[in-house]
């Protein structure tokens, strides 16, 4: 399936104010975000299942994808748009064979290396990273940085979002190193003003993209 959006909001409703991740998700997609991965790991089943559906309902309503973190059948049962699948879950190609050809898979990666095999698996895109330091990837080792970014991205087969430590101050240098676009958790997510935040880095994301074209061009007219 194509990618159809450049910034991949992650939630954690614990980072969410007051703890009301579909109200910050809601406010994001107010300003603008049209990607979002529900991703609360320690959720039993029957809660992921019931804040799965109302996400579905609310990303529907703004004609927004949903991505399920890991679980399957979750996606499956609500009726997400994929899956986001991490080092340990299964390989996007069984992923497929149970979502169908129509689903959207992501991967996450964190080197080179898983980045192929997640293009050889047939996932649709992967998150690459920590680029940046941040406390919740702290468990990956140290940030990759932008120079592996860019060595990611331009060798890479499917489309490539920064993740770790992107904010709206770093938005810009991440897509100039060839990112497809950023991924992201309290950048929105944390904020006090989700619909605000969430426009000012798709304002950002567009910035880029464009300077990286007139670039372009101005190379091949060069």
């Amino acid at each position: 399936m194509q990618v159809d959006f450049r910034v991949y909001l992650i939630t954690d409703r614990r980072q969410a104010p007051g703890g009301d991740i579909l109200r910050a998700v809601e406010g994001a997609l107010d300003g603008g975000i049209r990607a979002v991965q529900l991703r609360e790991k320690d959720l039993p089943g029957k809660e992921l299942y019931l804040l799965a559906d109302r996400m579905r309902e609310l990303t529907a309503r703004h004609g927004a994808r949903l991505l399920i973190n890991d679980r399957v059948d979750i996606a499956l049962a609500v009726g997400a748009d994929g899956v986001h699948l991490g080092g340990a879950s299964m390989p996007a190609s069984a992923a497929r064979t149970l979502l169908g050809g129509e689903a959207l898979i992501g991967c996450s990666t964190h080197s080179e290396s898983e980045l192929r095999e997640a293009a050889t698996q047939g996932a649709d895109f992967a998150t690459f990273g920590p680029v940046y330091p941040t406390p919740a990837k702290a468990a990956y080792g140290p940030p990759v940085g932008v120079t592996a970014l860019a060595g990611a991205c331009g060798r890479s087969a499917i489309p490539v979002f920064a993740l770790g430590g992107v904010k709206a101050e770093n938005t810009g240098e991440a897509i100039g190193a060839g990112a497809f676009g950023i991924a992201l958790i309290s950048g929105v997510v944390a904020a006090k003003d989700p619909r605000g935040a969430a426009m000012d880095l798709l304002t950002r994301v567009e910035n880029a993209l464009a300077i990286g074209k007139a670039a372009g061009e101005g190379n091949k007219g060069g």
